[in-house]
């Protein structure tokens, strides 16, 4: 899709630090992060949300889930949240099936626990 900011990225388009990359997805920083760590793995087919995945779409969706779990421990994370946002009233804001990976806020603090 020419005006999706996500294609533009998979395609190296537009910049952005990536931190890994396969045939069918590309995981980088979120530009307006809402974590201390907080990368997006996004589909390189366009998808617009999880609404419109279909049964021929699961490799890729575990793909997606499997690339976040590598990126993670690249990370050194040793706990993350995995988020999708479904549709504008679940916080989806780019038109474009990502996972968000986020982190980072008990790092060495014990006893710290964050919902």
């Amino acid at each position: 899709m020419d005006s999706c900011i996500f294609c533009k990225i998979a395609a190296k388009q537009d910049p952005a630090e990536i931190l890994m990359e396969s045939d069918s997805v590309v995981v980088f920083k979120d530009i307006y992060p809402s974590a201390p760590v907080h990368y997006l793995v996004v589909s390189k087919k366009h998808i617009p949300s999880i609404k419109e995945v279909s049964h021929e779409d699961e490799a890729l969706i575990g793909h997606l889930i499997h690339t976040a779990k590598d990126s993670a421990e690249k990370l050194g994370l040793s706990g993350y949240k995995l988020v999708f946002n479904v549709g504008k009233e679940g916080g989806q804001i780019v038109d474009h099936i990502h996972l968000h990976i986020l982190g980072g806020w008990a790092k060495n603090k014990p006893g710290s626990i964050n919902v």
